[in-house]
């Protein structure tokens, strides 16, 4: 969606594009993969793009080291009533570095006592799956997205940096469709770095470093966003935003909570420049087309009466707004099943030369009470 305004301030003239398309893939030995440990699922194949800045540790794990996940989440499956063979495959999820069947690469995350796991795209540096314990997908992946990097992946927890919606350079920024790159990773954890190239340079010449970090714990998936201005004397301003996609049972079963009561709030969907309207409700339901920003927000709680389920959108630090979008009736876009729940720093950020900002986010799921 569109949104309004940019809000970039004059001294952001001279953006550039950062980072580039993905490109071809190399095969990597099975050799290679028995070393670093990375073992994927069997329905992918395993790759290593030469943009991957990521350098496995040559120490392999020890059999009795593997036996020893492997009886944790036979545990944790057989603790939750799965048959044998359903424990079994359970406790078979493996972590790691991974490729889909378009040849993009992705990180697989696996919490070793509850069995979680999430995925991270290293394009656009997008997560595009939460499964919790109980095996409930939190993140949504729009029907018609495309997952071979011909454009941003239209889902997931997709960044918009150094821009929010239309301004001086391309819609939403450059982050969403750039590779990034593996810094660190871990079981359960994983860091990717961003940093300026010729392509975003031709868009946006400024000296930055961005990394994201996902992490899975027993009860939650944690995100931080960095961004440094590595310059020695410019400051720069930026816009960022997390576009999360959150899955529903079906729209007309949720509600959004949260501290909406008495916020002003920008209607985009009400004519040419939106209008600034103000939330009677303090439970949000959709049931029309939705493109809102609610300034000062940034405690929603999604409650899904269809599953049973909530999801807490906890902003720690650094984003303050939300938006909401939903593009309800498009079929194309399954809108019925999805609802994007965005964690905003609207206003733009100033970092001076050698300064940091940070924006924290977790997802914690919980149950409805009765």
């Amino acid at each position: 969606p569109q949104l309004f305004p940019s809000g970039l301030s004059s001294s952001s003239s001279s953006f550039l594009l950062v980072g580039q398309p993905p490109r071809e893939t190399m095969k990597l030995s099975l050799a290679l993969l028995a070393a670093t440990a990375l073992t994927g699922a069997s329905a992918f194949s395993f790759s290593s793009s030469p943009q991957v800045a990521f350098r496995p540790s040559a120490t392999s794990l020890s059999a009795s080291k593997n036996r020893l996940k492997i009886a944790s989440r036979t545990q944790w499956a057989e603790s939750r009533g799965y048959s044998d063979g359903a424990a079994a495959a359970a406790a078979d999820v493996k972590a790691g570095l991974m490729t889909n069947d378009e040849g993009l690469e992705y990180v697989k995350l696996v919490h070793p006592d509850t069995g979680a796991t999430s995925e991270v795209y290293l394009y656009g540096g997008v997560v595009t799956s939460y499964i919790d314990g109980e095996g409930t997908e939190f993140i949504a992946v729009r029907p018609d997205a495309k997952m071979d990097g011909s454009k941003p992946i239209s889902g997931g927890l997709s960044h918009c940096w150094p821009q929010f919606g239309p301004g001086e350079i391309q819609q939403h920024g450059f982050a969403r469709n750039v590779m990034w790159t593996v810094a660190s990773m871990s079981d359960t954890s994983v860091t990717l770095e961003m940093a300026p190239s010729d392509y975003t340079k031709e868009m946006w010449d400024k000296d930055f470093l961005c990394s994201f970090t996902a992490t899975l714990e027993s009860d939650r998936l944690s995100t931080k966003m960095h961004v440094e201005n590595k310059g020695e004397e410019d400051s720069f301003d930026f816009q960022a935003a997390l576009h999360s996609y959150f899955t529903v049972s079906a729209i007309a079963d949720l509600e959004i909570a949260g501290s909406f009561e008495g916020k002003e709030f920008l209607n985009k969907m009400v004519g040419d420049e939106g209008e600034m309207q103000t939330e009677e409700r303090s439970v949000i339901t959709i049931g029309e087309e939705y493109d809102r920003v609610y300034k000062g927000v940034n405690d929603p709680v999604l409650k899904d009466k269809g599953t049973g389920k909530t999801l807490a959108v906890l902003n720690e630090a650094g984003w303050e707004d939300t938006v909401l979008w939903n593009p309800y009736g498009n079929e194309g876009m399954g809108y019925d099943n999805f609802v994007c729940v965005e964690s905003v720093k609207f206003d733009p950020v100033t970092l001076e030369a050698g300064g940091s900002w940070t924006g924290d986010m977790s997802l914690v799921p919980g149950a409805i009470e009765e």
